[in-house]
């Protein structure tokens, strides 16, 4: 469930797929409600096979605190508690670590481990941080922020090779040192979806994801009138801001739905019962390319994404959908107007188009090819 774990999942299973062994080491499942699942409760690891891949999972104190010091001791948890898998590959030297970053220090923590084992390790950077922290608001330069900044460039170089989820990032990282780099697309397994039709009906837009501080979907709840433009916001999903949206959602008038979760099986269907696919942006992060975009494209989901940079140059140079700059409110309605105005065109092409391109390009087994030369 989310973005980060449905990313991990397609990569692990993608490569397991192509003939490799593959254990994926992560927390005990606590997202996104940050409490540890009933099932794993009062258990320090767990080990599961999942689609023949071993999955080994770690304690962690869980929080979806908007607390810095408590998010940080979160991480802290984690990058100490996954050193108890390192008597497995003392016994069985991996080829390669793949490892993600952010969380900055539990990537220190697992490139440190990979050295003992001396297995070749590729940093797989999913956000830019500390960066992505300031463009949030989330830190301030300082000290902190300094220290951050340490901890990035020390994981820089000690991967060997890199892969970046933008080409915002690769910039970015490129002008830290120079590695091997490879742009990896978070795009789902290729699936042919049927075409969406034009909207006989109301024009009803959907959000399903983390109900966080970065995607600024509260601020577009408490600035938007759906009612009034003639539509309906549907949400899916949980996180921080979850309670207030939920209260907003009350008010009738508003025109706003909750769903609660879905797991990523069923959430898929969900999805395609409605019109168009809301990716929303609280400000510009550099570098960051959300996953959503290219699993609306596979489900031929039009798109409304509230953003700047890379993302929305991808959206517009390839005609799936509308692009509106974080937190101009009035753009976002007139891109929702002009959907709803002119449904019968803008429906029909940009869903053709999300169809034509994951399945040319922005597919799995695309972006599985790349990785598996650049690992080789």
């Amino acid at each position: 469930m989310g973005a980060a774990a449905n990313r991990i999942k397609n990569l692990a299973e993608g490569l397991q797929k192509k003939g490799n062994e593959i254990t994926v080491i992560c927390p005990l499942p606590n997202y996104p409600k940050g409490k540890i699942f009933k099932k794993f409760k009062n258990k320090f690891s767990a080990k599961q096979v999942i689609n023949n891949i071993t999955v080994k999972r770690y304690w962690i104190f869980p929080s979806k605190s908007k607390n810095t010091f408590i998010r940080l001791i979160s991480m802290l948890s984690f990058a100490w508690s996954l050193w108890f898998s390192i008597f497995n590959f003392l016994r069985k030297k991996p080829d390669v670590f793949i490892i993600n970053s952010p969380p900055l220090l539990v990537a220190l923590s697992a490139l440190i481990l990979s050295k003992f084992s001396r297995s070749k390790t590729i940093l797989n950077v999913s956000d830019i941080w500390p960066l992505s922290a300031l463009e949030l608001g989330v830190v301030n330069r300082g000290l902190f922020y300094s220290f951050l900044e340490k901890i990035e460039r020390v994981n820089y170089k000690l991967a060997d090779k890199i892969i970046g989820q933008s080409e915002e990032t690769i910039i970015h990282v490129s002008k830290i040192v120079n590695k091997d780099f490879l742009v990896y697309r978070n795009a789902p397994k290729y699936k042919n979806y049927s075409l969406k039709e034009k909207s006989t009906d109301t024009v009803k837009l959907v959000y399903a994801g983390l109900l966080g501080y970065a995607q600024g979907l509260l601020s577009i709840c408490k600035e938007l009138d759906f009612k009034k433009m003639g539509t309906e916001l549907h949400i899916y999903g949980a996180g921080m801001e979850e309670d207030e949206i939920m209260k907003i959602a009350k008010n009738q008038d508003k025109n706003i739905f909750m769903h609660g979760v879905k797991s990523s099986s069923e959430i898929k269907d969900e999805i395609k019962k409605y019109d168009v696919s809301i990716v929303p942006l609280k400000t510009n992060i550099y570098g960051a390319v959300p996953s959503k975009i290219f699993e609306s494209m596979q489900l031929g989901m039009p798109i409304i994404y509230v953003g700047d940079g890379e993302a929305s140059d991808i959206i517009l140079k390839l005609r799936v959908g509308l692009v509106s700059s974080p937190n101009n409110y009035k753009e976002l309605e007139r891109n929702i107007i002009k959907i709803i105005e002119k449904r019968s065109i803008l429906l029909k092409e940009y869903s053709e188009n999300c169809i034509k391109y994951h399945e040319n390009e922005y597919n799995l087994e695309n972006q599985m090819r790349k990785i598996i030369k650049f690992i080789d």
